[in-house]
C-alpha cells in the first residue's frame, strides 16, 4: 500500500502542476478522495496499469465535480487545465477543466480507446508503453492514437478562430 499511495500522489502531484496556481485542492487531498472512491468500489483489478486507469478516471471526476462546485458557488469558471506542450500539437493554452471533460465525452462518442487512452496518459500519467498494455494494444497503434487524440482535443478545445476583418 505504501508505494500504490507514493506513486498515486507523485501522479496527482504531476496533474495538479497543470492546473491554476491557487488551486485548493493538493495532490494528498486528490489521493485521499481517489482512493475512498476506489474502495468503495470494492474491483479486483487485473494488472497495476489497470488499477492506475481507474485512479485515473477518478482523479478525472473529482477534478471536474471540485471545478462545478466552485462554478456553482461563484457563477465563474475558474479551475484551469494548462495543456502542456507534450500534449498540444501547437502552442499550449489553458482550457476549462470542465471543456476538458466535455471534449473527452466528445472524443468518447466518436472513439472511445482515444479517450480511455487521454485519461491513461493525460490524468493517470501512465506512458505510451504502459497505456498500451492497460488497453490492451500495441504500442505503435497507441502512439497513432496519442497523436490523433492529442490533435483532436487542441483543435476543440483551442483559441476561437478570430474574425477577418473586412477589407
Amino acid at each position: 500500500m505504501p508505494v500504490v499511495y507514493a506513486e498515486l500522489r507523485r501522479r496527482a502531484a504531476a496533474y495538479l502542476r497543470r492546473e491554476r496556481r491557487d488551486h485548493t485542492l493538493r495532490p494528498t487531498d486528490l489521493v485521499h478522495e481517489a482512493y475512498l472512491r476506489l474502495n468503495a468500489q470494492h474491483a479486483g483489478f487485473q494488472n497495476r496499469e489497470q488499477f492506475f486507469g481507474v485512479a485515473a478516471s477518478l482523479m478525472r471526476r473529482i477534478l471536474v465535480d471540485h471545478a462545478r462546485g466552485r462554478a456553482a458557488g461563484k457563477r465563474r469558471r475558474e479551475l484551469r487545465v494548462t495543456l502542456a506542450e507534450d500534449v498540444a500539437a501547437t502552442n499550449p493554452h489553458e482550457a476549462d477543466v470542465i471543456d476538458v471533460d466535455r471534449a473527452l465525452t466528445e472524443l468518447a462518442a466518436l472513439d472511445e480507446r482515444q479517450a480511455r487512452l487521454v485519461e491513461l496518459r493525460f490524468f493517470s500519467g501512465l506512458t505510451a508503453e504502459e497505456a498500451a498494455a492497460a488497453l490492451a494494444i500495441s504500442l505503435a497503434t497507441a502512439n497513432r492514437e496519442w497523436a490523433f487524440a492529442k490533435a483532436w482535443l487542441f483543435r476543440r478545445l483551442g483559441p476561437a478562430p478570430r474574425p477577418r476583418r473586412a477589407s
